[in-house]
């Protein structure tokens, strides 16, 4: 029998906490930042990382060998007036995150806000 949704994700942070204390705290810090400002909100497993889903998938967090990026799917359309957010593909944007500070440095929580 497959796993449910949280299971997988349940197993992905152990998984991750085993192997990199430091990137699962910027994970959690980001899953927690999402969720106090989406309470309904959802997450799942999917491409190696935890997709969150507002109506649809709207971002995600992903852990790398150097980093952390979070991920939003519809970045181009976020309001950036700082120039934070990286990529120039057609839609993604991403912020990566190599430390807990930069969460706030890079005013993550003031666009997982736009996120509809």
């Amino acid at each position: 029998m497959d796993k449910l949704p949280e299971e997988k994700v349940a197993a992905f942070l152990n998984e991750l906490h085993q192997s990199d204390v430091k990137k699962f705290e910027i994970v959690e810090q980001c899953r927690s930042l999402f969720f106090s400002l989406h309470p309904n909100g959802s997450e799942r497993m999917m491409y190696g990382g935890i997709m969150f889903s507002l109506k649809h998938d709207v971002a995600g967090v992903f852990a790398y060998k150097s980093h952390v990026s979070f991920e939003f799917g519809l970045g181009h359309s976020l309001d950036d007036p700082n120039n934070l957010l990286e990529g120039n593909g057609k839609l993604r944007r991403h912020i990566k995150l190599q430390t807990i500070e930069q969460i706030k440095k890079k005013q993550l929580k003031f666009f997982i806000a736009q996120l509809t």
